[in-house]
């Protein structure tokens, strides 16, 4: 079991992606620093492509060496390549065309015009990450520097939704979903323990509509219930918040500045 997660509120959510970028470049350079390399994986939605647009924008970001950078991703709608709505298309818009990155250090998730059906393209993506780990990595995944996952409204992490039996999944590290209640229906995901493998966790929410979703997965609630409440890393898990999505914490967690 990790920490105590650890919250920090900003005031509006363009100051949280520009926090949480600043605080990204840091975390990677100082990886690159002590082992020569970095691992991070990519959430989409409003929250992560926020960060990554913050990211491209900010002169900090000359600080990374992008040729020994491992990106991966939490989860993938399961559409044609090139889609849209692919967290992998957004991401490329967002930030990724920008820089100078090593291709094969770039490790998009199947889409559903290649070779495989959704639940072999789970099984792919699981494979791509046991032959990156090291023996010195907790099992069939690389110990990833930052994990980050945008918290849906109803309290979903990357495909992982609540009840749904992906967020059940103790032993496979990527599961395909079927009948996600968010379009489009079929996923492919990353799970809980292959979650837990990374050194820091980064939970972003932003916006009222999460505040519900924040309250109820930092109040105790069980990870199958509430699949936020399940995902905390190896040394640290990180809530980062705007006011709106901290509005509902409970005031032993967050305590508003008076006005």
């Amino acid at each position: 079991m990790s920490a105590t997660p650890q919250l920090v509120v900003h005031r509006d959510k363009e100051l949280m992606a520009q926090a949480a970028a600043a605080r990204l470049i840091t975390k990677i350079v100082d990886a690159q620093a002590a082992r020569g390399y970095a691992s991070v994986v990519l959430t989409g939605g409003r929250n992560g492509n926020g960060l990554l647009a913050a990211l491209s924008s900010s002169a900090a970001k000359d600080a990374i060496d992008w040729s020994r950078l491992d990106l991966w991703w939490g989860d993938e709608r399961f559409l044609p390549d090139g889609d849209p709505e692919r967290n992998y298309t957004q991401a490329r818009a967002a930030l990724l065309d920008a820089v100078p990155l090593n291709p094969a250090r770039v490790h998009p998730m199947p889409p559903s015009d290649g070779p495989y059906e959704v639940d072999a393209a789970a099984e792919a993506y699981a494979a791509e990450l046991a032959a990156a780990a090291s023996p010195d990595d907790h099992g069939p995944v690389p110990t990833f520097d930052v994990l980050m996952l945008g918290v849906g409204p109803d309290t979903h992490v990357a495909s992982l939704f609540p009840e749904l039996p992906a967020v059940r999944e103790t032993e496979r590290t990527v599961v395909g979903v079927h009948g996600a209640p968010k379009p489009p229906p079929t996923r492919v995901t990353l799970t809980l323990p292959a979650i837990r493998a990374a050194r820091e966790v980064w939970l972003l929410a932003a916006g009222e509509d999460k505040a519900g979703a924040a309250a109820i997965a930092l109040s105790g609630a069980g990870e199958v219930q509430a699949p936020a409440a399940g995902a905390y890393g190896r040394s640290r898990t990180l809530w980062l918040l705007d006011e709106a999505a901290a509005s509902q914490l409970p005031a032993d967690l967050y305590r508003p500045a008076v006005a």
